[in-house]
């Protein structure tokens, strides 16, 4: 065989194992049916600005050893996440803290203020939530659910908040300090150069074939490697022979525009119905670029239709018996390992993908 491991798939989890195996000193093959390198995290320059092609990515981590990792290969920048949400012409920081609170209440001034508004309106749940509406009125209240979360949600899931699980919204961050970053992990940034540029020097010196996909081809496939590593959609592996797992997509309407500053933060959500989009991107806020123009990208939630790219998962109980089904399958498949968001039906922070890729016995 003239490959030890052909690694289905270039995004972080495929990228990480292949550096390692190659650092093994094993032969390797990365193919990936896109154009591309970087799966989802991949950023295309377009006017001198990293765009985000697939969504907005922000790393962040409590893990050292994934810090280190990311760092061994590019500079990452101080970007800190501290999104803003628009409900028609009111604006409101993200997470919910005391800059939320005292906007939405105007005699907020402490956080024992804040908490008799969110305590008072906590007292309309009783017993056990029975779904994600009510779960999330027993955490925030019902002023800042209407607000700030119910529009969002149905955007999201296209559902509403009572058909909507309540185990979707289990934790709310409720910061009762004025600090609008958005994650608790100790290190947050953004690769210096986009992510891209973070791949590409994980796969140095790795062979890499684009547009190929493995399901054109599989019998050669297994034939020229030892083991495969396969970071693609877990039914699609299994021809779907036990049925389809659901997703839920993203469409991305992008926008060159000939000003400078368009909405002076990378990331603004919309959480009322008076639009489809859920967040509109400003790309160059994640580096602070400096140029003339700037680049938009209006994110449109969608149901995932044959053709489209897979985000989300859906985790209810259909959709989790027929994924661990599956899993079963894969864990008798001989001389592949499974990982990654696709092939483990799981959604994963890219902290989390990289930690599992540097973990995977080899």
């Amino acid at each position: 065989m003239k490959y030890d491991y052909l690694i289905v798939g270039s995004g972080l989890f495929g990228a990480t194992v292949a550096y390692r195996a190659k650092k093994l000193g094993k032969k390797v093959l990365v193919i990936d049916k896109r154009n591309h390198i970087g799966g989802n995290v991949y950023t295309e320059n377009i006017e001198g600005i990293n765009v985000h092609k697939y969504g907005a990515h922000i790393f962040h981590t409590d893990y050292n050893e994934v810090w280190d990792f990311v760092n061994s290969f590019v500079e990452f920048n101080r970007y800190t996440n501290s999104p803003i949400a628009r409900i028609n012409n009111e604006v409101y920081n993200l997470p919910f803290n005391m800059n939320t609170f005292s906007k939405i209440w105007s005699d907020v001034f402490t956080p024992e203020d804040a908490l008799k508004h969110i305590n008072e309106e906590r007292k309309e749940i009783t017993g056990e939530p029975k779904n994600l509406e009510e779960q999330a009125i027993s955490l925030v209240g019902r002023t800042i659910y209407e607000k700030l979360i119910k529009g969002y949600t149905e955007k999201q899931w296209n559902k509403d908040c009572k058909e909507l699980p309540a185990f979707i919204i289990k934790r709310l961050p409720v910061r009762l300090i004025y600090d609008n970053n958005y994650f608790n992990d100790k290190y947050q940034g953004i690769p210096v150069g986009g992510y891209t540029n973070l791949v590409e020097k994980m796969l140095n010196d790795i062979e890499v074939k684009l547009n190929t996909n493995y399901f054109d081809n599989i019998d050669y496939c297994k034939s020229i490697a030892k083991k495969i590593i396969y970071t693609g959609p877990l039914d699609e592996y299994f021809n779907y022979s036990l049925g389809k797992l659901e997703w839920r997509s993203l469409v991305f309407d992008t926008k060159i525009l000939n000003i400078e500053n368009y909405q002076g933060n990378a990331v603004v959500n919309y959480t009322g119905h008076e639009v489809e989009y859920t967040r509109v991107i400003e790309h160059k806020h994640f580096e602070n670029t400096s140029s003339s123009k700037t680049v938009i990208t209006y994110e449109y939630p969608s149901d995932y239709k044959n053709g489209m790219e897979r985000y989300y998962t859906v985790n209810d109980d259909k959709n989790n018996e027929l994924a661990d089904k599956y899993r079963k399958l894969a864990s008798k498949e001989k001389n592949v390992l499974f990982g990654g968001r696709l092939a483990e039906y799981k959604y994963y922070d890219m902290d989390d993908v990289i930690k599992k890729a540097l973990e995977l016995e080899l």
